[in-house]
């Protein structure tokens, strides 16, 4: 099994030369895109089952170099369940895009360029997730990074260079600190393989060891766009073109994400942070959705409720326990389907009406209930609605708080649940606006919702345009995933649990080395 683990990045590099190689040839390129996508999931997939049949990573070092000398790709449960969730998304987003690009002539998403980039960017999100040193780590936040400059600013409109050189500033920063960090470790452990830095991290003083941990989270919270650091995303994401919204907001962050948890689990399981990743935990969710009560324009909202739901990842994170990262690993997830679905679902509305300012778009209920009945059920999910995965997910990380029980756990619940009912309340008033409103109702409405008047972007107006079938299709098998991710929310938490617990137990040299073996 263990030959299968470097396809997981060698397939997208080699797809993305073949459809670089491929030019103008548009049927190539989406043939080469779909298919090497298709392969990975499906070696994802194998590689899941098999890691968590066994109750053991596969551990695999590049070049045959002994462990830990050599580039060492590392595949256990969550890596494999992220891979496997994270070629789901890429896929649906792609097929999404290819209606787009044919329906607009490729305006929006340049073809020649479009396919080898977002296999670049596959590659890099593939690489960060099974990386087992952090130098590595690093090569994949940097492919990812360098992949999505390119994505970001398709269509070289003023708007999307402008945002797109923030988002270039912003990363830069964080690529820095994060540099730092592994040159500041290997000069004090002599090492960048992660368990390796495990075993000897409790050889630094204390205080040397909370320099380098405060280094690893500033690079990694600007990543993952944790408060106040996520000033950068609100303004970056909405302006790019759909598909490359969505799988941005779906995928990106958590990336960062998941370096937190990897780190915080393995590296620092001694050098407790938790109380300020509470704190931040909770500002990160109240400013979040603050944010998206103030907005007229639909992907903003969306990109406010992204940065809040991050917030929930952190506490659970902060929490610590077994349950704890359990239900942190389950809402990612959930958060990665259902907010990939949601920007799909706003590229429709965008398509069918022109704009995605809900001071503008009505009667859409009438006009588009397919996309209606798209946009309704992952909102409702991620407002963490009864019985959706967002429901199961919060609940589960809420319980894992109470069981510790301490004051600033129940403040944290409280503040979750706050979070989650106004999250509900920003995307069903845009729902209500934009689908039930009727054009014969909108003086009385429009006079209650005058404060959104001057919210940013709120008056942009595209032309409208037809959508594909495969459009509506992509979006409405990812709303059949998010629905999926209730109906077997019975499996699908069991392995998260599992997850969890295997995370607290630190991995050995040793069981790498035979995890290598496999």
């Amino acid at each position: 099994m263990s030959a299968l683990v470097p396809l997981l990045v060698t397939l997208p590099l080699l797809g993305a030369a073949i459809a670089l190689i491929a030019g103008r040839h548009r049927r190539t390129q989406v043939a080469v895109s779909v298919i090497t996508l298709t392969v990975v999931l499906v070696i994802a997939a194998v590689l899941l089952v098999v890691v968590d049949a066994a109750d053991a990573p596969i551990a695999v070092s590049v070049g045959n170099w002994p462990i830990p000398f050599g580039i060492v790709l590392y595949v256990d449960r969550l890596a494999a369940l992220l891979v496997v969730v994270s070629s789901v998304v890429l896929l649906a987003v792609l097929l999404f895009s290819v209606g787009q690009g044919a329906a607009d002539n490729d305006d929006d998403t340049p073809v020649s360029i479009f396919h080898p980039s977002y296999l670049i960017l596959a590659a890099g999100i593939f690489t960060a997730f099974i990386a087992g040193d952090l130098f590595n780590l690093y090569v994949g936040f940097e492919i990812l990074l360098v992949a999505s400059y390119v994505l970001i600013t398709l269509g070289s409109t003023e708007s999307r260079i402008r945002t797109g050189v923030v988002y270039i500033v912003v990363s830069l920063v964080s690529s820095i600190l994060f540099l730092a960090a592994i040159a500041v470790i290997y000069g004090a452990l002599g090492t960048v393989n992660m368990v390796q830095i495990s075993e000897r991290m409790t050889q630094l003083p204390q205080q040397t060891q909370t320099v380098l941990h405060v280094l690893l989270l500033l690079a990694f919270s600007i990543k993952a766009a944790v408060f106040p650091l996520s000033f950068w995303l609100p303004d970056s994401y909405p302006t790019a073109p759909a598909p490359v919204t969505a799988v941005f907001a779906g995928l990106l962050t958590k990336v960062g994400v998941y370096a937190m948890i990897r780190t915080e689990t393995l590296l620092f399981s001694e050098n407790d942070v938790n109380f300020v990743l509470m704190i931040v935990a909770l500002a990160t969710m109240i400013v979040g959705v603050l944010g998206a009560l103030a907005q007229a324009e639909l992907k903003r909202i969306l990109s406010f409720t992204l940065v809040s739901h991050v917030g929930y990842m952190v506490f659970g994170l902060a929490i610590a326990t077994p349950a704890a990262i359990g239900a942190t690993i389950y809402y990612m997830v959930h958060h990665i389907v259902v907010q990939t679905t949601l920007f799909l679902a706003v590229g429709l509305v965008e398509r069918r009406a022109g704009s995605t300012s809900i001071l503008r778009v009505k009667g859409l209920m009438r006009a588009a209930p397919v996309i209606a009945v798209l946009y309704f059920i992952p909102a409702v999910n991620l407002g963490g609605l009864p019985p959706f995965s967002g429901f199961i997910g919060k609940y589960a990380l809420f319980d894992a708080a109470a069981e510790v029980g301490t004051p600033i756990m129940i403040v944290l619940i409280v503040g979750g649940i706050v979070t989650s009912l106004l999250t509900l309340y920003a995307l069903m008033r845009a729902w209500n606006l934009s689908f039930w409103r009727e054009e014969e109702d909108s003086a009385e409405t429009e006079s209650r919702i005058s404060y959104l008047g001057a919210a940013p972007a709120a008056a942009v107006e595209t032309e409208r345009r037809v959508i594909p079938r495969i459009m509506t299709a992509a979006t409405a098998g990812m709303v059949a995933v998010t629905v999926a991710l209730t109906v077997f929310a019975g499996p699908l938490y069991e392995v998260c649990t599992r997850i969890g617990a295997s995370l607290l137990q630190p991995v050995s040299i040793t069981q790498l080395e035979e995890g290598a073996g496999q």
